[in-house]
């Protein structure tokens, strides 16, 4: 059977469609080249328009999990397709992986250009003053921008499937703990630089732990696997990404005494978003061991 893939028409059918599939799926140790030349014998002109449609579908797939930082210097990128959006990220960012957990549950198509951070592009800094990511860019050129705004931009812009609670108060009761938990994150970081300073960190890590503590008794208070209720919502999103890394950053003996804490951390590595976008704790560690370094590798893996 011919299929004619003309310029503009969909590429909806056919061997080469079932390919593009079988790339989306993860199946891509078994992508047939072979399936470009199907077409070949039967109409010409088809080719091009043909390679061009499987570019661009196996183009917008592979963008969030291979393409390398933009640096200073680079060109800027067009405008947003109409029907998406954009998220300007860094792939071991845990900030800019509280915006990409939230596209991710919420199924928003979007596109994703990395910024080197320490090299960014002028393009960058004129959407964005503060240089800083995440940062989100709309087909309309609106750009939003600090991790836990976008998130709630987000939300309310694709409200099919609600993160935050409707609830007033129950939406009030996540970002007072999202407020908490501000103060615990820059324990993070400081406990494993200091550390690489050779300094004593026993003060640090023993503030760390009473503040894990404390999460600790928020899900004992509210007798729910999650932070925001039973299932996975808002909050857990936000939080996540630096458990995430507490392996990598050797802090997870910071965890010994929070039980219900660490169930929520297996809770955590069996949603399916959570599973999409999780980097292995060797992964972290070594492009934390070049950020660590003064020297990081932002490009690490690719």
């Amino acid at each position: 059977m011919h299929y004619d893939y003309g310029v503009g028409q969909p590429l909806t059918q056919g061997p080469v469609f079932d390919q593009i599939q079988l790339f989306k799926s993860g199946g891509h140790s078994r992508f047939h080249t072979s399936a470009f030349f199907f077409y070949c014998g039967e109409s010409s002109r088809a080719v091009p328009s043909l390679l061009i449609a499987l570019f661009l579908q196996i183009h917008t797939v592979t963008m969030a999990s291979t393409q390398k930082c933009a640096v200073k210097g680079s060109c800027a990128p067009e405008a947003v397709p109409k029907g998406k959006i954009r998220i300007y990220s860094m792939r071991f960012c845990p900030y800019a992986q509280r915006t990409r957990l939230v596209l991710h549950a919420k199924g928003i198509e979007h596109e994703t250009i990395n910024i080197h951070l320490r090299s960014k592009p002028d393009w960058y800094l004129e959407k964005n003053p503060l240089g800083a990511v995440p940062a989100l860019e709309t087909p309309c050129g609106h750009v939003v921008y600090e991790s836990a705004i976008t998130c709630e931009y987000l939300d309310e812009l694709y409200p099919e499937k609600k993160l935050y609670p409707t609830d007033p108060f129950a939406k009030a009761q996540q970002k007072m703990l999202l407020e908490e938990y501000s103060k615990v994150i820059p324990l993070f970081y400081k406990i494993p630089m200091t550390k690489n300073e050779g300094q004593d960190v026993s003060a640090l890590e023993a503030e760390l732990k009473e503040k894990l503590s404390n999460l600790n008794k928020v899900l004992a208070n509210k007798k729910t696997k999650f932070f925001g209720g039973d299932s996975v919502s808002m909050i857990d999103y936000l939080m996540w990404p630096w458990f995430e890394r507490a392996e990598a950053w050797e802090l997870k003996h910071c965890l010994d005494a929070t039980p219900l804490l660490n169930n929520w951390i297996l809770q955590m590595k069996e949603d399916p978003t959570v599973k999409a976008l999780i980097l292995s704790s060797d992964i972290h560690k070594a492009f934390f061991s070049s950020y660590m370094g003064g020297n990081p590798n932002y490009d690490y893996g690719l």
